[in-house]
């Protein structure tokens, strides 16, 4: 009989099974890593496991969770796997670690997908990590190309001088 695969790891080239993956957290033990712990907390997702979505939060995160969104949410959706865009930290010894990730589900009859970078922190009294909040990501820069100059002409193509035409307005 084959392994269920992971949730987390559906659509990878070389996919994990529940039991070697998400599982062990999911019953109880430590996630190793941000990551280890963003899976799991994907997965739990995917299989409607609110209790350990609750259990993972960081104390202080814990006032504004929704549990009946979250239910809805968890179980109206279906789950097509999640894409680890990128880590930083969480190596044993940090106390912080940071995820950023693609979650994939249809929800509706509309496939969407959810990007965020989540902030996660290791508590040291219950030495495990746990997920503190979603980071806003900074917008890229805006980057404008090289500017006219006064008397250049006009890039409207004019044949004014940019200060006599476009650039009267600025």
């Amino acid at each position: 009989m084959t392994e269920q695969i992971c949730p987390c790891r559906v659509g990878e080239k070389t996919p994990l099974s529940y039991a070697a993956c998400c599982q062990p957290y999911i019953e109880g033990a430590p996630a190793p890593t941000p990551e280890a712990l963003m899976r799991s907390r994907y997965t739990a997702y995917a299989l409607g496991n609110v209790d350990y979505l609750f259990d993972t939060l960081a104390p202080e995160s814990r006032h504004d969770f929704d549990r009946k969104s979250v239910t809805h949410w968890s179980h109206q959706a279906r789950w097509h796997g999640l894409e680890i865009v990128s880590t930083e930290g969480g190596a044993p010894g940090d106390e912080t670690g940071l995820v950023e990730f693609i979650a994939h589900f249809t929800l509706d009859a509309e496939r969407r997908a959810h990007r965020e970078l989540s902030q996660f922190r290791f508590n040291t009294d219950e030495q495990r990590w746990q997920f503190v909040e979603e980071v806003q990501r900074k917008s890229a820069p805006i980057v404008k190309g090289a500017q006219p100059g006064r008397n250049d002409p006009c890039p409207c193509g004019s044949g004014k001088k940019y200060k006599k035409c476009c650039g009267a307005a600025a």
